[in-house]
């Protein structure tokens, strides 16, 4: 379907089945106050279910006695946007997110039709809430955020680490008045005051455990942003989890690789089974790494690196400025345009002070070798982004749990045992042979002989084995913007339907 009409067209099912839901009102179909009164409360509590009441118009329960078909009719309307919501998702539409898609199979018109006939209409908003996956275990967390945004927790003033065995009498009673608001663990121990003591240190672990982030219960830069997050932030979260799940469209069955960028992590599946995971390093917030669909093609041995522009000005000049023998000892090779050729320069010639970020008329690229950024094996999936996977020299950022260290590119723990699972079935080609190669040190490509789809998708909150929510740090305020989308205006498309009935 042609993406630009798809707006209008979800705007104008939702317009359709409203009006059949009203007419329907209007004909009396909902019987008894009863109902009314149970579809009312419904209505009134959407926001357990990551919505919010205002949206829809619900009608005051007054009128339902100075003007009873008026208060049917309103009542259902609203039952019939938030079904609408609840069934597609609030945001039908998320630009530059090709890892939101919906379900065009989706039947919305039967539930609305259900609705409309229905002896009970709130059972089939129930219904329809729990329609998503880990929908229960996501409304269950969701409502838990909402009773700790309700009561606050207190945030640390400073901007200094604050390490175990400390003393401070303003900065380490906030922190455990924060950890206090949602750790009975910590509440239940004695208060140490002003000292940074072991139950608040064992606290402090258990926090940046669930967070995803270092554990060492020392509170740094990091630990801090995120502590002094409003739990608003979490709910909204929450929020947008359960809304990116609607409608959600299936994956398939087949082979293929995902990675979710918050979560740090990649996984190989094939029928609903991981059949690799491994850490990655994803782009750092100001080089995020973009959502893509593509198709992984090729595998490179031994692959050199063409610097881009923006690394070159950016991380580059600064290390030329200091060493440029050192930069030369790495591998890296440095060209300017010269009465239209391209020719190669020594740095060591340059006097790299005159040039800065806005002025860096050179190409930099860096040979292959155990120094080279993309390590020994690159893997190609081609795409607008210049986006790929590969190997790295820098193996102890694995060890960080927070691992947003790239400039968009996607760098992998496991890069061998990604290898050996593309290449099966590859012919005249293996582990061995492809291990041959990289020890040969020369530059060599392989085309896959089955392409992989590739997922880049972006998920703060999963749910684990057993109904266990894991929220991470929204790294790229991506879920922020999210949520700040679902709580725009209906689109105007609607109100032009609307007053053309």
């Amino acid at each position: 379907m042609d993406q630009a009409r798809r707006p209008l067209l979800a705007a104008a099912i939702g317009f359709a089945a409203t009006r059949f839901v009203s007419a329907a009102a209007a004909q009396g179909t909902l019987q008894g106050g009863t109902a009314e009164a149970r579809l009312s409360a419904r209505l009134a509590r959407l926001a357990e279910d990551g919505l919010d009441p205002a949206w829809y118009g619900i009608p005051d329960p007054a009128l339902a006695i100075a003007d009873p078909a008026s208060h049917r009719a309103a009542l259902l309307r609203a039952a019939g946007l938030a079904l609408a919501d609840l069934l597609g998702g609030r945001l039908r539409e998320a630009p530059g997110r090709p890892d939101i898609r919906r379900d065009p199979s989706l039947d919305i018109g039967r539930w609305q039709a259900e609705l409309a006939a229905a002896a009970e209409p709130a059972a089939v908003l129930d219904r329809a809430a729990l329609l998503p996956p880990d929908a229960a275990a996501l409304k269950a967390e969701l409502a838990r955020a909402m009773r700790l945004a309700e009561r606050g927790w207190a945030t640390i003033p400073g901007e200094g680490t604050l390490d175990p065995g400390s003393t401070d009498p303003v900065r380490v009673p906030a922190l455990r008045a924060r950890l206090v608001a949602e750790d009975p663990q910590l509440a239940a121990a004695p208060d140490r005051g002003a000292f940074y003591d072991p139950a608040l240190e064992a606290a402090v672990r258990r926090w940046q455990q669930a967070q995803g982030l270092e554990v060492d219960g020392r509170v740094g830069r990091l630990s801090l942003r995120e502590l002094n997050q409003p739990p608003t932030r979490r709910v909204d979260q929450l929020r947008v989890a359960l809304d990116m799940r609607r409608a959600a469209l299936p994956e398939g069955a087949g082979r293929r690789i995902e990675v979710n960028i918050p979560d740090y992590r990649l996984s190989v599946l094939e029928d609903g089974q991981e059949l690799l995971g491994m850490a990655v390093i994803v782009g750092r917030r100001d080089r995020q790494t973009p959502m893509l669909r593509v198709r992984m093609t090729a595998i490179q041995f031994n692959p050199p690196w063409g610097v881009p522009e923006r690394n070159a000005r950016e991380d580059l000049l600064p290390q030329l400025r200091r060493n440029p023998q050192e930069v030369a000892e790495r591998g890296f090779r440095i060209f300017q345009t010269v009465a239209g050729e391209r020719v190669e320069i020594d740095p060591r010639t340059v006097d790299w002070s005159q040039y800065h970020a806005r002025r860096f008329p050179f190409f930099v690229r860096q040979d292959a070798g155990d120094a080279n950024a993309l390590g020994r094996i690159k893997f190609i999936m081609p795409n607008g982004d210049d986006i790929f996977m590969h190997d790295t020299p820098d193996r102890h950022l694995f060890r960080r749990p927070d691992r947003a260290f790239s400039s968009g590119c996607i760098r992998l723990s496991q890069p061998a045992a990604l290898m050996a699972l593309l290449l099966e079935g590859t012919p005249r080609w293996d582990a061995e042979r492809a291990q041959a190669v990289i020890d040969s040190r020369q530059t060599e490509a392989v085309a896959l002989r089955r392409p992989l789809p590739v997922l880049l998708r972006y998920r703060t909150v999963t749910v684990e084995a057993g109904g266990r929510v894991r929220i991470r740090p929204d790294i790229y305020d991506l879920d922020t913007g999210y949520a700040r989308a679902m709580a725009a205006p209906p689109r105007q498309v609607l109100a032009r339907l609307e007053a053309g009935r």
